[in-house]
């Protein structure tokens, strides 16, 4: 029910007959979409720094976009992007870092140079994650992703003062909080299989960032991930 109530308070998507807010007028807005992994990033990011008083939220539904989107605000006409001091960015880990640079909150890099540099590896392997995962759930990800979950899994013993990668949360838990999610739901549902399973620091890493609202208030429903995904990957089968 707390889901719901979530989601029904969620500012309603932007589509081709919608007006454009009031572009450059000094307010700060993060276009997103619901249903992004790559916006979902930067929204959990907001939350987390405690910015949501500052910058607006502006979701666009991506099968039916508003022509200003890509005229009047971002060329690249995809999200996320950031309307922020008389400029648009783009691209969800560059915006990480933006958020951190650029505002106030709670820092998503601890100032420890150990664990920067494994924030740093961890990230970069978002690269190589991505690919094996996704690419997997056209065949069969219980054989063929086992290691990537295998890396998530062992990158969790590193530090053991929290009980996410760097400890306390960090921009690499936001990195990949999004797409976690969406193939754990999608992998339970298809394959009836729990990637969780025979993983105990994965599990209790999903356990804690799920007691986290920051986090939460920007969930899918999970209905929603498999019709999405259902249509993605398994059209051709």
């Amino acid at each position: 029910m707390a889901a719901t109530n979530v989601q029904n308070a969620r500012p309603v998507e932007l589509n081709s007959t919608s007006q454009p807010p009031p572009l450059f007028d000094g307010t700060t807005r993060l276009y997103i979409s619901y249903i992004c992994p790559f916006a979902q990033r930067v929204w959990i990011a907001r939350n987390l720094k405690g910015l949501q008083d500052k910058i607006d939220l502006v979701p666009i539904n991506l099968q039916d976009r508003p022509t200003w989107y890509k005229e009047k605000v971002y060329p690249e006409n995809k999200v996320p992007s950031l309307e922020h001091d008389n400029k648009v960015i783009g691209e969800s880990l560059d915006l990480l870092n933006y958020l951190d640079n650029h505002f106030e909150g709670p820092a998503l890099l601890p100032n420890d140079p150990a664990k920067r540099e494994f924030a740093k590896e961890l990230i970069s392997y978002t690269d190589k994650w991505m690919p094996i995962v996704f690419g997997s759930l056209k065949g069969d990800p219980v054989k063929e992703a086992g290691v990537a979950f295998d890396y998530l899994e062992t990158a969790l013993h590193k530090f053991d003062d929290g009980p996410f990668f760097l400890g306390h949360i960090s921009q690499v838990d936001i990195a990949y909080a999004p797409h976690f999610e969406r193939v754990h739901v999608f992998i339970e549902d298809g394959w009836n299989h729990n990637i969780l399973s025979g993983r105990p620091k994965l599990t209790a890493w999903f356990e804690e960032l799920n007691k986290i609202d920051a986090y939460t208030q920007t969930k899918v429903d999970p209905q929603e991930i498999i019709r999405v995904y259902k249509k993605r990957f398994m059209a051709q089968k």
